[in-house]
């Protein structure tokens, strides 16, 4: 089983500053993620957790597993996790103070399920240029290695775009069924980001990164919101549905992917 790492020197700052630490920021130029953030007091994710539980029965399990993208647009309370000031702070101390947000994707795995994650890069079929972003992972729901946390292996963020191939293995939740070709050395040095309810992992769109199935009787939701650089931009349709990021931060001189407005809710 992975080692459970959490980052040296993940204190938070008081509230109104949640800028990573010198420390935070050399770990993630190192390894290519961060655990173990608090966004939110776990008491304070209730309400959060009570309107996807909503969402869920409306939607069913079979959609709310991996087929909830671009709410941010729709649904008020996916906006204010995306926008969330702290999990700003932490994304601009990585990628500068002008933050695009690319979309938002809910993961959520019920247990016990052979469902799993195969090991990808995340950059690998969203046509940017350059394939650059940042995905902070917000977990609804604790995340651990009972029921399939995320697993990613240091340092990968220095790789260029790997070969993907189709995974052998049935139950990949993928939207195209990818998988990483990886060695066994390399998979052997991955690790656990396991959170609690209200704490962010963070990783750079390099980082080989997978889950495993979800073995508890426990369902582990979680919220992956991308961010990137206005300087980013599109080079070709994107994923399906396409790509309409959001100003949550800063300013965007480019406007490579037009002039969007914010939600009417914002």
């Amino acid at each position: 089983m992975a080692e459970s790492v959490r980052p040296p020197d993940t204190a938070i700052p008081p509230a109104f500053n949640m800028q990573l630490t010198p420390e935070q920021i050399e770990f993630y130029d190192q390894q290519g993620y961060l655990a173990g953030i608090k966004a939110m007091e776990e008491s304070d994710v209730l309400p959060y957790r009570e309107q996807f539980d909503a969402l869920q029965a409306e939607v069913g399990r079979e959609k709310a597993q991996v087929g909830l993208m671009r709410l941010e647009l729709e649904r008020p309370f996916v906006w204010q996790l995306a926008t969330n000031s702290r999990v700003l702070d932490a994304i601009e101390s990585l990628i500068g103070p002008d933050i695009l947000l690319l979309g938002t994707h809910f993961f959520c795995k019920y247990g016990p399920t052979p469902s799993f994650v195969a090991w990808h890069q995340d950059v690998t079929y969203w046509d940017l240029d350059p394939p650059e972003a940042t995905t902070a992972w917000f977990a609804v729901d604790a995340s651990d290695q009972q029921n399939g946390c995320m697993l990613a292996i240091p340092e990968t963020h220095r790789w260029s775009i790997q070969e993907h191939g189709t995974s052998a293995t049935e139950g990949n939740l993928l939207s195209v069924n990818q998988e990483l070709v990886l060695t066994a050395a390399d998979e052997q040095r991955a690790v656990s980001l396991e959170l609690r309810p209200g704490e962010i992992s963070i990783h750079h769109g390099h980082t080989a990164h997978s889950s495993c199935p979800n073995l508890s009787d426990r369902r582990r939701c979680g919220l992956a919101m991308r961010y990137i650089r206005p300087e980013v931009k599109p080079n070709g349709p994107g994923p399906v549905g396409g790509w309409q990021p959001r100003l949550v931060r800063g300013q965007d001189q480019y406007h490579h992917f037009g002039n969007h407005e914010l939600p009417r809710f914002a």
